[in-house]
């Protein structure tokens, strides 16, 4: 069995990859681990999340000795800040660990990328070559053979999941930019309560209107650029994204149709929904899945792509990439 480390496990993502690790029967949990001055170290994980209680008592232990730790793992799971992951990736992986990152230190090799929309200056170009795109369904010849796997930012998931079949087969017009307008729950701002996240003060609307990290990472493994437009919602978990996007001269829906059911026929965990159908956050929260509808008017279609943001956009998304780079069966702990 793989020992399976996770730092970063005290928020919503790392109890999600908690229970999936637990439940992984080639994978031990050998740790869990918070920064060294957390309110929640040497705190019982099931303490913080309830669901947990009795399944995994395990306690969050502080991130004192990242050498030690690393000489007991294969396999580590970062669900920390974008700076963190930044620092740790390169400790981990020089054990000869497996690094898995699901925050945005490793997802796009730009010179500036990440002074600009991260606010820190990247010291390991050789990691952000090394790094693989962890983008399950579209990348999985790659992860097989990766070392440090950047998973991908929900946003981004669920808005590629829709358009790159489209722009892969050249349906889409090369001059007007797709549009993406997506919606996400407040648990994809953390489990640290603020003002900005709290119910009785969320009230839908958008934020980081052509300023959001998010649209670079989009544009930048599409291939194309995109405008992309986040909105908080005031419920708990999921992101509904609604795309427009002008399509080339001569394509009809049934090319649309071909190539969605296409690129996933055998791709379990999307599922094309049909011509006319839009998808819904309620058919996919609290599960691995993407939903995908499509309707096209005339040479526009518009695409609804529905994920759960902490599973999907995040911890079974990383789970996936788990079971492609080590060869398990494709749905392991997380269907």
């Amino acid at each position: 069995m793989l020992k399976t480390v996770i730092v970063g496990a005290s928020g919503y993502t790392g109890a999600e990859l908690t229970k999936m690790v637990h439940l992984h029967p080639e994978l031990e949990l050998a740790g869990l681990y918070v920064s060294k001055n957390s309110a929640d170290a040497n705190t019982p994980i099931s303490d913080l999340h309830g669901q947990l209680k009795g399944l995994i008592d395990l306690p969050l232990q502080p991130l004192a000795d990242v050498d030690a730790i690393a000489k007991h793992a294969d396999v580590v799971l970062l669900a920390t800040a974008h700076e963190v992951s930044h620092d740790l990736a390169a400790s981990f992986l020089a054990q000869g660990c497996k690094v898995f990152d699901l925050s945005g230190a490793f997802r796009v090799k730009s010179d500036d990328f990440y002074t600009t929309y991260y606010g820190f200056a990247h010291t390991f170009p050789e990691l952000l070559d090394q790094a693989v795109y962890g983008l399950a369904e579209w990348n999985a010849d790659a992860i097989a053979s990766a070392d440090l796997i950047a998973v991908p930012g929900c946003y981004p998931t669920a808005s590629q999941l829709a358009l790159k079949p489209l722009i892969d087969a050249g349906l889409l017009d090369d001059v007007q930019w797709p549009v993406i307008s997506a919606v996400s729950g407040v648990s994809g701002a953390g489990r640290k309560a603020s003002m900005t996240n709290s119910f009785c003060e969320v009230s839908l609307h958008a934020y980081g209107v052509f300023t959001h990290r998010h649209q670079p990472e989009i544009s930048a493994h599409l291939g194309r650029e995109v405008i992309f437009t986040p909105h908080l919602g005031n419920f708990k978990r999921g992101i509904l994204a609604t795309i427009t996007a002008k399509l080339a001269e001569g394509v009809d829906e049934s090319a649309v149709t071909q190539a969605l059911e296409g690129a996933y026929a055998n791709q379990p965990l999307v599922r094309p929904l049909g011509a006319g159908q839009s998808a819904k956050l309620q058919s996919v929260q609290n599960t691995g899945f993407c939903d995908i509808g499509w309707s096209v008017k005339g040479q526009h279609v518009v695409l609804t792509s529905a994920i759960d943001n902490l599973l999907k956009g995040a911890a079974s998304q990383a789970m996936q990439c788990i079971n492609i780079r080590f060869g398990f069966a494709p749905l392991t702990a997380i269907v």
